[in-house]
């Protein structure tokens, strides 16, 4: 939103205008003057044909210009940035506004450098006297839509407000009622009023029907709904499309034992925009207070099942106490990692020893440039008598290359493809590799930066704790130093030199 007592008073008449042009046009062909828009607010929609994003938002502007323009004092101006005139006629068809004539591409441009647009769709908002009053257009429509009008500061803030205010007072109602949208509906289409969840524990189900790391996660999901509805618990399930198309929607849905918002209900956007959805599977749980107890506890369904439930941050604390090697690194008849020859090792085998899982493949250049020195810790860790254990969850493109990759190193590994590696890597956040993560004696994480730690300190770094990187970062103690002296050194932290 635009600071109205520095913001610059554009002359819309010669921001729109060249020396050869005093017209827009509508998408007839039909010319209307800029003079028109005097006194009017005016809306620059930066646009194109070939932008996924726009294409998807453009019906939701077009529904808010169709409600607002018939006050008479809105319009908006298509500024494109297609690469054709037959590709901006047919995109200019479905939009009932004005627009810079695609031969003016010196207006275009120029507009484009003034708004400062760094992507698209981007929609800006001048007042009536020319001066900026929403510079982030997109996101105000897409929030608060018709009702975001007359768009002036003042009215942005009042919303802003009203959020903040919501988001303290949280409830189902604000959550799930939109308008006169008050309902969520059946796998058999049925309607059921929001207020029929109230009191309950709800689950807010953000998936994709097209989206493979969804279709492996919807059938665990669904088993632990099914047990938990079967043992009389006030637990619902609210699925919220995201992406796809309503084929696959309503065929996906038939199958499911669960409640859902409408396809390309105006909710989902406003559902993924609360509460910032950044992946996929994603369930948020709604207390049967209304508030919210857990941002997304995928992951926990994945390890645990029903025994996370109620998902309360009292049984996150005794399941985190309660994780042991197995319940990582076991999962159904997958009970074992590969040694050298693919000799399968019983996880139990490795219970009381101090775990890394390396994430890691052979083409990403990080790896290679660590392993060697992974390998050098692993040996010199292993030579002073220490219950070490390391396990390659590989990246790789396909089985050569892991073969090529694994055959480096003497250590284990989870075979190639194995469907564990999709749990540890969501488990541990894994958005890059290489990544190392320190598994203790007990099962327990120690820490999920232990590359960063054989990186700085080799062998050293060795079993992990947090006590230990104290010590590390302390310097040598009195012990130590002594040790150093009468082998006739003298160590200050970085350098030894002879006494």
């Amino acid at each position: 939103m635009a600071d109205a007592e520095t913001v610059v008073a554009h002359d819309v008449q010669s921001i729109l205008s060249s020396s050869e042009r005093d017209y827009l046009v509508r998408n007839n062909g039909d010319q209307v003057k800029i003079e028109n828009l005097k006194g009017k607010k005016v809306g620059l929609y930066f646009s194109a044909s070939w932008c996924g994003p726009c294409k998807r938002f453009t019906p939701t502007l077009v529904e808010v210009y169709n409600e607002v323009s018939a006050k008479g004092d809105f319009e908006i101006i298509f500024v494109s940035a297609d690469k054709d005139e037959d590709a901006f006629q047919a995109y200019f068809s479905k939009m009932p506004w004005l627009a810079i004539p695609f031969s003016d591409s010196d207006t275009r441009d120029r507009l484009d450098e003034l708004f400062e647009v760094q992507g698209i769709p981007h929609l800006v908002i001048l007042d009536e006297n020319g001066k900026v009053a929403v510079e982030e257009g997109t996101e105000v429509v897409l929030e608060y839509g018709a009702e975001a009008y007359p768009f002036t500061p003042e009215r942005i803030k009042e919303f802003k407000d009203q959020e903040e205010e919501a988001r303290r007072n949280q409830s189902l109602r604000y959550l799930l009622i939109y308008k006169s949208l008050d309902f969520v509906t059946s796998s058999d289409g049925k309607q059921v009023h929001v207020s029929q969840l109230e009191g309950k524990t709800v689950g807010l189900y953000f998936s994709s029907f097209s989206y493979k790391g969804s279709a492996e996660f919807t059938p665990k999901l669904v088993k632990v709904y099914e047990e938990l509805k079967a043992k009389g618990e006030d637990f619902e399930i609210v699925l919220i499309s995201v992406g796809g198309d309503e084929e696959s929607f309503q065929e996906g849905l038939k199958s499911l034992p669960l409640l859902a918002l409408p396809f390309n209900d105006k909710r989902c956007e406003k559902l993924a925009r609360y509460f910032e959805l950044s992946t996929l599977p994603t369930l948020v749980i709604i207390g049967p207070d209304g508030k919210t107890l857990h941002s997304n506890v995928a992951e926990a369904i994945e390890e645990h099942g029903v025994i996370a439930y109620p998902f309360t941050p009292e049984k996150f604390a005794e399941l985190a106490e309660a994780q042991t090697l197995e319940s990582i690194l076991v999962s159904g008849d997958l009970d074992f990692v590969l040694g050298k020859d693919e000799v399968k090792i019983p996880v139990s085998d490795l219970v009381g020893k101090t775990v890394l899982l390396y994430f890691s493949a052979q083409w990403c250049p990080p790896c290679r440039m660590f392993l060697p020195k992974l390998i050098e810790a692993y040996h010199k860790i292993k030579a002073n008598g220490n219950a070490l254990e390391v396990v390659f969850i590989s990246s790789d493109k396909d089985q050569a290359s892991f073969n090529d990759f694994f055959a480096e190193m003497p250590w284990l590994a989870l075979p190639f493809g194995d469907s564990r590696k999709s749990f540890l890597s969501r488990k541990f956040k894994v958005s890059g590799i290489p990544k190392l993560v320190a598994i203790g004696p007990s099962g327990q994480t120690i820490t999920k930066e232990a590359r960063e730690l054989i990186t700085l300190y080799g062998a050293e770094a060795y079993p992990f704790t947090e006590e230990r990187v104290k010590q590390l970062k302390a310097g040598p103690n009195e012990e130590e130093e002594e040790k150093d002296k009468k082998d006739g050194y003298v160590c200050d932290g970085e350098v030894c030199s002879k006494a």
